[in-house]
């Protein structure tokens, strides 16, 4: 079985499921090749790197611009800017990859991908994991065979669109396997007397609170031990590390599930991807105040889901959420079996079966 997978770095949560992806397709299939590409880089390896940075740049300065576009796309077919290079550029990735099938982790990739198979008649089944925990039309394509998804929510609203239910499963949104390998929770077997611990993450690009005052006020916090990942802000790590005696600061780490067994609660910007990990862990959330609008469709359902709750967009009343949830035991316990629950209607097993019986299709077809 050989499979392509797709991807763009316009944030690291794509790359991050493409590699989850992997892992699980070749934990299952011993013998399988599966590649990664980072589409927009293939296709235009001299101007990814201006693309990139403009789109951090969009991300850190015009939140109101991106979600005024957002907006008004959400129940829009998608369009393919600059179609013909990159179907063109696609044509010779898949005549040296030959894939037998291909699985988008992005909604352009799709698009891509899907507007390759108009064109040339071409049956490739194409599989788009969507990343987010909403449905907005840009994931939406005539030739993806088979969504994956997070949420049985997701599914109704790409039905409500016209999808095919058929072709929708809820398998979750992917994380490397070592969420989902059952592990000792180590915080269940903490002593009455031993420190809270609070996990704090600020996503791929290490969006943080600027204000000295926020963590001098997390160091005082009494019977609680921080863990900040800061990720890629190596200045924000800078001038953390060893400054505070009740707060350890981590720069990028690989071994986030190992963290989040360890506490007992995480503050994070709800991301996709961390919003699973966060379930697979049975690790309670207080999410950042989103800016993003698919960030805030994602609080939403954390707070539907009664999995988490959200904080304000001050240090201050960041702070008096903090509070408010990491000593209330009663309300941690029930976030923790309200994630139970709901990883018990998630099919992530189904994931590496639908890519192989679509490889299989491919082969019979070939």
């Amino acid at each position: 079985m050989n499979v392509l997978i797709l991807t763009g770095k316009f944030c690291m949560g794509h790359w991050s499921v493409s590699k989850s992806l992997a892992q699980q397709i070749q934990d299952a299939y011993p013998g399988a090749q599966v590649r990664i590409e980072d589409l927009v880089n293939y296709a235009m390896p001299e101007l990814s790197g201006v693309v990139y940075k403009g789109y951090n740049l969009l991300v850190t300065c015009g939140p109101a611009l991106f979600n005024a576009y957002y907006k008004l796309t959400e129940n829009t077919p998608a369009h393919v800017c600059f179609s013909g290079h990159f179907v063109e550029k696609l044509e010779e990735l898949l005549a040296e990859s030959r894939p037998d099938a291909v699985i988008a982790t992005h909604p352009f990739c799709a698009q891509v991908v899907s507007r390759y198979k108009e064109l040339s008649g071409d049956k490739l089944p194409l599989l788009t994991c969507v990343t987010d925990i909403s449905a907005h039309s840009e994931w939406i394509c005539e030739g993806t065979d088979c969504y994956m998804v997070g949420s049985r929510e997701v599914r109704e609203e790409l039905a409500d669109k016209g999808v095919d239910p058929v072709r929708i499963c809820v398998t979750g949104i992917p994380v490397r396997a070592e969420f989902l390998t059952p592990r000792p929770v180590e915080r269940r077997v903490r002593g009455a007397n031993e420190p809270r611990r609070l996990l704090i993450m600020g996503g791929g690009l290490g969006l943080m609170p600027r204000s000295d005052g926020f963590y001098e006020a997390l160091d005082a916090l009494p019977g609680v031990r921080t863990t900040i990942i800061t990720g890629g802000n190596r200045r924000l790590y800078e001038r953390l590390a060893g400054k505070y005696a009740h707060i350890q600061v981590l720069g990028f780490t690989d071994r986030v599930y190992d963290y989040m067994s360890q506490s007992d609660l995480v503050l994070t910007k709800p991301g996709g991807i961390t919003t699973f990990e966060a379930i697979f862990s049975e690790l309670p959330i207080l999410a950042w105040e989103p800016f993003w609008e698919q960030e805030r469709k994602n609080a939403r359902f954390l707070v539907d889901q009664g999995i988490g709750r959200v904080a304000g967009k001050e240090s201050g009343k960041c702070l008096n959420a903090i509070r408010e949830l990491i000593y209330d035991q009663r309300a941690l316990d029930t976030m923790s079996a309200n994630m139970r629950l709901l990883k018990g209607v998630l099919e992530p097993d189904r994931l590496t079966g639908i890519v192989a019986a679509a490889a299989r299709v491919s082969e019979v077809c070939a």
